[in-house]
């Protein structure tokens, strides 16, 4: 059986910061996901290996600085992400690069790994989303979710 594990990562009292943790509690909520792992990291850094090693695949969501215009949905895919964070890296995401090559040390890093990012609008401290970020919560949702069918993820929407 193959080992899966959802982990939405960032700071929900920084609007935009906080969605990754946004996207999973609404796949929780909203989707029945046997023999998924979903994990809500918020910003909890190297305490998250255990939720990372050992992995068939990874997928994290987060917001990413792409450069990007607010609300824009890129896919990185395993060797793309550090490569991506070696260059742009924040304060936050050079925790999970930490526990991502703490893994690999310890030879645990997940088989695949794909991160699902969307450019923040705004990280004002803030409990609620930026409008932009609002309203693309759908089509990144949906991203989550066509990534986890191609990789042989049962999901259905929950009645």
């Amino acid at each position: 059986m193959m080992h899966l594990t959802l982990l939405g990562i960032g700071n929900i009292l920084r609007q935009d910061e906080g969605i990754g943790v946004h996207v999973v509690n609404h796949i929780q909520e909203h989707y029945e996901t046997p023999g998924l792992e979903i994990v809500d990291g918020g910003t909890s850094g190297l305490s998250l290996l255990p939720y990372i090693e050992n992995r068939d695949r990874l997928l994290v969501v987060d917001a990413v600085d792409f450069g990007r215009e607010p609300g824009y949905i890129g896919i990185l895919r395993n060797e793309e992400v550090p490569a991506f964070f070696g260059l742009k890296a924040s304060l936050h995401h050079l925790g999970l690069m930490d526990v991502l090559a703490a893994a690999q040390l310890l030879d645990q890093a997940p088989r695949e790994l794909c991160l699902v990012g969307i450019q923040p609008e705004s990280l004002a401290t803030g409990l609620a989303l930026s409008a932009t970020l609002e309203q693309r919560l759908p089509e990144l949702v949906a991203t989550v979710l066509e990534q986890l069918r191609a990789w042989g993820v049962p999901w259905q929407r929950r009645t």
